[in-house]
């Protein structure tokens, strides 16, 4: 009977939400007005404040989004779901997101800012926008082919960089912001309908129509509050730049709009019908299905070329007897499980271009552990690439639909130019190592690069990832036939495995990853 290693879900670490902020509210209107008023150091794009979470009176819905899942041939089974909504400004286009994404249900969303996208200016811009003389509400005054070629990657599933704007100096940050797709993308933005590249990749179009009067207010409050800006300045360019553009480029797109909703977020009618509309459009894909299918998919084939398994010496099988015996003490089972990951390690870079093995390998070589089970693998890899670069990647089973769902990853900015050896403990179905595989590739790795390491496989999880992934060498100690019902590896490592890794790896618990 074997037993798996997994996460706890209350350890989850989430990426940064992507988010913008307008106020949607009449109920507050302009806060008194102080000429001693200090202006903010910095205000940006992106909120850095606030987590990655919109939490409901029933439920809390992730916003920093996660790669959608992938098939059998290791391609996106669907795209996400592209919401656009367009208004003037302080129209509550955030106001009304947020209220579809709360009523929508849905576990994972992205919410994008058109704000995040403005060009950088010159040294003669940045004089006219001190002075209030630049429009910043012209289409002119976005990067639109960064803005279409961000979203259109993000609708695959791609991860995305993102650009952060700081409207205090009205240049991009250093540092982007990296996101992923997910079951339901919001994007909003003043011009969302301004571009017609743009318009192909929104699948709903929804205008927020508030009276003009309504939305001055809010803008002054916001402008004056969170900008550190005049209240002379304000007026000074929504009468020059904001109203008239309004009237000329923004109204005017009202027509290519599906919907239109009045009065903003407090109009519940109009979500209401957005949210019904968006969940007939919504498919819903079966895992248990998929996972029957990758079950059999490939039985009676052939073990891939594409496979190694560490040479079945009589130490190995000597090694092999001890870790898979339930009464094996929680001192030996340690023991050898580490002489067993050393040498599947040291098998691993044997692999490696000889030029990657002889010289600064460590600069080459970045180890990558499938949370958590994978980390206790990497004592190995250091311990024979003392310096090696760790990324982590945490990867929990949905309860309630059986996908596997990208919480958290950390990986170095330059991973793209490194040989990646993955490390997961165990696999059985495969559906863990394929989503890691993945999320490698979107980072440009190349696919010829990534080495699987794994203590124990199944063949189900071997011929998964190798018809997903012909160029992904997989190596481990040994391959067993046959999963459970549960998809546990039969017959495993035994009900050991999990107890002798508590006290191993303390973070990990007893439970199902795939």
């Amino acid at each position: 009977m074997a037993n798996f290693l997994s996460s706890s879900a209350g350890d989850v670490w989430l990426a940064r939400l992507l988010y913008g902020g307008e106020e949607g509210s009449l109920d507050r209107l302009l806060p008194t007005i102080s000429t001693g008023l200090s202006p903010r150091k910095r205000t940006t794009s992106q909120c850095k404040s606030e987590p990655p979470l919109l939490r409901t009176s029933k439920r809390t819905i992730y916003t920093a989004g996660r790669p959608p899942w992938y098939n059998e041939h290791g391609t996106q089974s669907k795209e996400a779901f592209v919401i656009g909504l367009c208004g003037g400004s302080a129209s509550g286009k955030t106001t009304v997101a947020r209220k579809i994404i709360e009523a929508l249900d849905v576990p994972w969303v992205v919410l994008l800012s058109m704000d995040s996208f403005y060009k950088v200016l010159s040294e003669e811009e940045q004089l006219l926008a001190a002075s209030n003389d630049y429009n910043f509400d012209h289409p002119d005054a976005f990067d639109f082919a960064l803005l279409v070629h961000t979203l259109r990657k993000l609708k695959q599933g791609k991860s995305v960089k993102i650009p952060v704007y700081d409207f205090t100096t009205h240049g991009r940050q250093k540092e982007w912001k990296t996101v992923y797709g997910a079951s339901v993308i919001i994007f909003e933005g003043i011009m969302s309908f301004a571009d017609k590249e743009l318009l192909k990749l929104l699948d709903m179009k929804i205008f927020v129509d508030t009276d003009s009067d309504i939305r001055l207010v809010r803008r002054l409050r916001r402008d004056i509050t969170e900008r550190g800006r005049d209240i002379e300045g304000v007026i000074k360019q929504y009468n020059k730049f904001v109203k008239p553009a309004f009237e000329q480029y923004i109204e005017p797109t009202m027509r290519l709009a599906d919907i239109v909703v009045p009065r903003g977020g407090g109009n519940m009618v109009a979500i209401d019908l957005i949210v019904q509309h968006v969940h007939s459009q919504l498919e819903e894909v079966s895992q248990t299905i998929f996972r029957a299918a990758l079950a059999s998919a490939h039985q009676a084939q052939p073990l891939p070329a594409t496979l190694s398994v560490l040479e079945n010496t009589p130490q190995v099988r000597g090694m092999h007897t001890i870790i898979r015996n339930k009464d094996t003490s929680r001192d030996e089972f340690i023991f050898y499980s580490k002489r067993l990951m050393r040498l599947l390690i040291e098998r691993a870079l044997s692999f490696l271009p000889s030029q990657v093995r002889k010289r600064e390998r460590e600069k080459q070589i970045t180890g990558v552990s499938i949370l958590r089970a994978g980390e206790t693998m990497e004592p190995a890899l250091r311990a024979v690439c003392k310096d090696v670069r760790i990324g982590k990647i945490l990867i929990q089973t949905n309860q309630d639909t059986g996908e596997p769902e990208l919480h958290y990853l950390r990986l170095p900015k330059d991973i793209s130019e490194d040989h990646v050896i993955l490390m997961d403990c165990t696999v059985s179905t495969g559906a863990a190592a394929m989503m890691a595989v993945r999320v490698l590739l979107d980072h440009d790795v190349q696919e010829d690069k990534i080495l699987l390491v794994s203590l124990l496989m199944a063949e189900m999880g071997v011929h998964s990832v190798a018809y997903a992934f012909p160029q992904v060498k997989i190596i481990t100690t040994a391959v067993d036939k046959k999963v459970n019902d549960l998809f546990h590896i039969i017959p495993g490592i035994g009900k050991q495995l999990g107890i002798q890794y508590l006290g191993f790896c303390p973070a990990v618990k007893l439970n199902s990853r795939e």
